[in-house]
């Protein structure tokens, strides 16, 4: 699924990485910088970067390439994990080889991690990015990285779903965002109960442009609470809702006590605080 016009966007790594799992030689792909590539645009509600098209590059989607994956046998991970996954993964990755195959070759046609990569490609490796992080121990953080992976999943198949609406994508862009609740209140669950640090020196973006650290965890999990949890008994949500609020309002309150923190973030956790309020009154 290759673009040959993407080749301007990016170039291939001279020398080869080697895949951990299967040692297989590969080019990586690196994103060009500066030349008006990514002209930046808003930020969304979930902390997602948009881009603007460029009338000499076209559209731009810088996120697909901070995942990597290995065209042989399909291990993929988060780039700065990918030369040093887990020892204690290395055996189930290998083992799992054609289960990652069966996974995401029906759902995409003619995958290619050897060319210049698509949405279709990035969406995939997110997808495997999953199944990866579900093998690693809790010494690597492997919750908040499925959070994020989830999330930047969800991101690629809604700008799949936009371009080929005919195509059904925004139902695995659902289901994605689901994953990303899911993973995204265990993080915070696991954190307090101390059943699985976060290394705060770890880049939590979520989206590559800026880093939110856990800020941006907590609000997340907070606004994925409100767009994608539970409806069905009105009871349990109300309380839900009123537990992620009281994590956006201690959000809000540290953003009014220190400078350091971001005045967007803060924003948006004043917005999402509001609106949690009013849900609450109509349950």
């Amino acid at each position: 699924m290759s673009d040959p016009s993407v080749s301007k966007l990016t170039f291939f790594q001279k020398n080869d990485t080697l895949c951990p799992i299967c040692e297989a030689p590969f080019k990586k792909e690196e994103l060009r910088q500066g030349g008006g590539r990514q002209i930046a645009g808003p930020l969304g509600d979930d902390l997602r970067r948009f881009y603007e098209a460029s009338k000499k590059f076209g559209e731009i989607y810088p996120l697909i390439y901070s995942v990597l994956t290995c065209p042989r046998c399909y291990y993929s991970a988060l780039s700065s994990d990918f030369l040093t996954p887990d020892p204690k993964a290395i055996d189930a990755l290998r083992a799992e080889e054609e289960e990652r195959k069966k996974f995401v070759d029906p759902l995409f046609d003619d995958l290619d991690f050897e060319h210049p990569k698509t949405l279709y490609e990035g969406a995939a490796g997110y997808l495997l990015c999953l199944m990866t992080y579900n093998h690693f121990t809790n010494t690597f953080s492997p919750t908040v990285k499925s959070a994020i992976c989830a999330l930047r999943g969800a991101w690629c198949f809604a700008d799949l779903h936009k371009k080929y609406p005919s195509e059904n994508w925004d139902y695995l862009e659902k289901i994605l965002y689901h994953k990303a609740k899911f993973f995204y209140t265990q993080t915070v669950e696991k954190e307090q109960s101390g059943d699985e640090t976060v290394n705060a020196s770890m880049f939590f973006g979520p989206d590559v442009d800026n880093n939110y650290g856990y800020d941006g965890v907590m609000y997340l999990t907070g606004w994925l609470e409100f767009h994608f949890g539970n409806r069905e008994n009105e009871a349990a949500r109300a309380e839900s809702l009123a537990t992620a609020r009281r994590a956006i309002a201690r959000l809000v309150g540290m953003g009014k006590s220190s400078k350091a923190k971001p005045s967007a973030l803060i924003d948006k956790a004043k917005d999402l605080h509001k609106l949690m309020g009013e849900a609450i009154k109509d349950e």
